[in-house]
């Protein structure tokens, strides 16, 4: 895995953060999805499409490109979001999320835009779709270089199905596998640790022969050595326990489990009006943006 220079961090960090004023924009505009999740992963996202993934946006059906295969596909909007950014249709497209007949709906469909590896919806199958393709190319192709990228979200863990998954993963020693987990603490009834303790993380996936590391999923350094380490594990497959802060970057939603569902114009009230938040959201992360520019990243 390349090093990246202080130029190239600054540089996946302000493209993060004209992501997440994208995602705040189509999430504005549809009135409706989810916004603490996309806003977290903003950084896991940028740094796979423009600095880890094997992949052409000019040719997105390339046989050789890497997979990533997003599971907990309410997301969606910083997956759309970061493929427009990287050159797969145009930004402008963006605004027709969730709208009818657009392309961009609120969990993928591979079927409607190039790029998308699988379609999504129920919570949990993301997981066994990207084992399955891992061991097909194993199979088919044993010295295939690709890699299969498979985003998972924590509360999605509660699901049975991912457990199944890690189990054929871990038998099959899937090293052409890497799972990322978005571990934000948060889901759409409340904090994890409420709603179906996870703890302890790491020795539950380690059980399973995998390969774990914990990263902070802001740190643009540390989640490409992460993802450099887990490539160069050859005897088992790999997760990435990436700690997010939901909704980074506007710090009036951050860590707010109601900011799950919730679009700006529909979000808790407490702290920000209905009527202001959207613009709210954007001036933060104008004011963030400016402060990764002055910021010595050497």
């Amino acid at each position: 895995m390349k090093y990246l220079t202080g130029e190239e961090v600054r540089a996946l960090e302000l493209k993060a953060n004209e992501i997440r004023q994208s995602i705040i924009e189509m999430l504005t505009e549809a009135g409706s999805g989810h916004t603490a999740g996309p806003l977290g992963m903003a950084d896991v996202f940028t740094l796979l499409y423009f600095a880890v993934l094997k992949h052409d946006p000019k040719n997105p059906d390339w046989d050789e490109r890497d997979r990533l295969i997003l599971s907990n596909g309410h997301i969606c909007p910083v997956l759309y979001a970061t493929m427009a950014h990287a050159g797969y249709f145009p930004v402008e497209e963006l605004m027709t999320l969730r709208k009818l007949g657009t392309r961009l709906q609120g969990h993928p469909h591979r079927q409607t835009l190039p790029g998308l590896e699988t379609s999504s919806g129920p919570l949990g199958s993301g997981l066994s779709q990207a084992v399955g393709m891992a061991l097909a190319e194993r199979i088919n192709n044993p010295y295939s270089a690709k890699y299969f990228y498979c985003l998972t979200g924590d509360g999605e863990l509660d699901e049975g199905q991912i457990w199944e998954a890690l189990l054929l993963a871990g038998k099959e020693k899937l090293n052409n596998l890497i799972m990322i987990v978005d571990r934000n603490g948060i889901q759409i009834d409340g904090y994890t640790k409420d709603v179906m303790p996870l703890e302890p993380l790491a020795e539950k996936f380690a059980s399973f022969n995998f390969d774990v590391q914990e990263v902070d999923g802001h740190n643009m350094r540390a989640l490409n050595d992460a993802i450099g380490k887990a490539q160069a594990v050859y005897s088992q497959p790999s997760v990435i326990i990436a700690h997010t802060v939901a909704a980074k970057g506007v710090d009036v939603f951050e860590r707010d489990f109601r900011w799950h569902g919730n679009p700006p114009g529909k979000g808790p009230e407490d702290r920000v009006p209905k009527d202001k938040q959207a613009e709210v959201a954007l001036q933060k992360l104008r004011t963030l943006a400016g402060m990764i520019t002055s910021h010595d990243h050497s």
